[in-house]
């Protein structure tokens, strides 16, 4: 279930239901975005509409879903606010939505998760990756991009093969996200590295004095150091971190494939992050981006507007699966998708539990620049279940 498709070598394979019905020509597709356009999901969920704006244009252009369905879109500014969240999805449910997009976020969407299921209407995350967040927001509930658990294990194999075996991990309890760096733990001990300590911080701290001098006083030192940190914290742990001397590889998550990790200079150099794709000279994703600056007039900066897109092109191979605009028809259509061609990767929901089956890549800074480092498949049996909190 856990093996990764490889872009290259995947052929597109949309399980489709024969055409549209004829009684369904000149309906209307109605989606309803829940999403952190201001506020501190903003960085994520904004490139992400973008990038879905981008998809709906190009299938309404050319007359539709099979081309008789129309989509409209109704969009909501949860101002990266977790009760904001639900009364936006609670507003949107009741205008008669037929799709429900939530932020990129575990922790706002849980409850948002919770009312499309009650409503029997199928929910998306563009980027939240918790593994739970599909488990505990219900049958109606998925994720669009890599499992923390499966980030994890790409992260650590990618490591241990390195020769690195003493590792530091550094997360935050607060959020569901910034624990990614706990299924790396698992993950590492297993192939047989040596966790020499583990330390926690608070969202929005900016002191990592106390971390950084913990982590600098160990002997033997560490070798590798894994946090799931991002802004504003992680850039403040890195520029401590290396102005203390410290010079340990270190290993970051999705929450960092921002402008502001390739603009940190001399500390950012060096890091490697794991995250849902990568553009290649001739890639769709380099088409995509290309396609994202004649929209916008400015570089897609980030990953996000990318994999936007790519959960429009998921709901489109979802409607076109069910032959219909019924709510529950496209959830069950969705759950038995294979080989939806994205820009980003190949993705696959058959046989999972709502998160998809699609790459890691990683990706290392340098000179400001991406590096890809690799394109792995985690091996299956190492992947950690998903830590119910």
């Amino acid at each position: 279930m856990l093996k990764m498709l490889k872009l290259a070598t995947c052929a597109v394979a949309l399980l489709v239901a024969g055409t549209i019905s004829s009684a369904n020509a000149g309906d209307t597709l109605t989606i309803g975005l829940a999403t952190g356009q201001t506020g501190g999901l903003a960085p994520y969920d904004g490139p992400a509409i973008e990038g879905f704006q981008i998809a709906v244009d190009e299938i309404n252009g050319a007359g539709g879903i099979g081309g008789n369905i129309m989509i409209k879109m109704i969009s909501k500014d949860t101002r990266s606010d977790a009760a904001q969240t639900s009364i936006a999805a609670q507003e949107l449910l009741e205008m008669g939505i037929d799709i429900l997009v939530t932020p990129s976020d575990a922790d706002p969407a849980f409850a948002a998760a919770a009312l499309a299921t009650d409503a029997k209407v199928p929910a998306f995350s563009p980027a939240a990756s918790s593994p739970t967040l599909p488990l505990m927001g219900g049958d109606f509930m998925f994720a669009n991009f890599p499992g923390d658990n499966v980030q994890a294990t790409v992260s650590a194999e990618w490591a241990y093969g390195e020769g690195f075996r003493n590792a530091y991990i550094l997360y935050s309890p607060d959020t569901q996200y910034t624990t990614l760096p706990l299924y790396f733990s698992d993950v590492w001990k297993v192939l047989g590295g040596t966790v020499a300590g583990e330390g926690t911080y608070v969202m929005g701290q900016q002191d990592f004095s106390a971390e950084v001098t913990k982590i600098k006083a160990l002997n033997p030192p560490v070798d590798v150091i894994m946090t799931a940190a991002y802004e504003p914290d992680f850039p403040a742990f890195i520029r401590q971190l290396r102005s203390a001397g410290v010079t340990a590889q270190v290993i970051g998550s999705d929450g960092i494939d921002s402008p502001t990790t390739f603009s940190l200079g001399d500390a950012g150099d060096g890091v490697v992050f794991s995250t849902a794709g990568h553009a290649l000279p001739g890639s769709a994703l380099e088409e995509f981006n290309n396609k994202f600056k004649a929209t916008y007039g400015r570089d897609a900066d980030t990953i996000f507007a990318a994999i936007g897109y790519d959960l429009m092109k998921v709901i489109e191979a979802g409607v076109l699966a069910a032959g219909s605009t019924d709510s529950v028809a496209i959830r069950d259509a969705v759950a038995n998708l294979e080989n939806v061609q994205g820009v980003t990767s190949v993705i696959t929901y058959k046989g999972t539990t709502g998160m998809p089956v699609r790459q890691v890549s990683l990706i290392r800074v340098k000179g400001g620049d991406r590096e890809l480092v690799a394109q792995p498949s985690p091996t299956a049996s190492l992947v950690p279940a998903p830590r119910m909190q």
